[in-house]
Order: structure tokens, then C-alpha cells, then sequence
């Protein structure tokens, strides 16, 4: 469980895109904030959406609009890592 809401981040991104977010480099990022990918917190997750994640996805020349930022931050907060996700789920995690 303790990647779970790393994970689900990535994965808003890259709905929210259009495609795969570069992860590892979103990885990284965080990293350099001084944020643990393995154990954030809704708080930080829902903080680097506010504040970080316009310089990440324009330093990979990426761009959300505002509707699909304000998206991604509802879906950030909302996400409880300990409830599996339909993916775990199809895996048989």
C-alpha cells in the first residue's frame, strides 16, 4: 500500500494528458521537492498539484487545461490508497 497514492497520481496524470506521464521522471521530481514517493500524504499529494505539477509537465512539454488540473486535484483528494483499485482488482492482487 505504500506506493498506492504515487501510483494513483501517475495515473490521473496520464488520463488527464492524453497519454503515459514520463513516471520515473515524475518519480524524480518529487524526489527533488524533498517528498517521498513511497509515502506521500494526501497533503503533499494535493500540494504538488497546486504548486508543482505546472513546472514537471512543462519542463516535458506537456499542458493541462484548467478544467483538467481542477479534475486531477478532486481525484488526488479524494483517492483512498487503502482501497484497491480496479486494476489491483482485475490482477488479482
Amino acid at each position: 500500500m505504500s506506493r498506492r497514492r504515487f501510483d494513483h497520481l501517475f495515473e490521473e496524470i496520464s488520463v488527464q494528458i492524453g497519454r503515459l506521464a514520463p513516471r520515473y521522471a515524475l518519480w524524480l521530481h518529487l524526489r527533488e521537492r524533498g517528498l517521498d514517493p513511497e509515502r506521500l500524504t494526501r497533503e503533499e499529494t494535493v500540494a504538488f498539484c497546486r504548486d508543482g505539477l505546472t513546472r514537471f509537465l512543462h519542463e516535458h512539454e506537456l499542458t493541462l487545461s484548467r478544467r483538467q488540473s481542477l479534475t486531477l486535484l478532486r481525484a488526488v483528494a479524494r483517492h483512498d490508497p487503502s482501497v484497491r483499485s480496479p486494476a489491483e482488482w482485475a490482477s488479482g492482487w
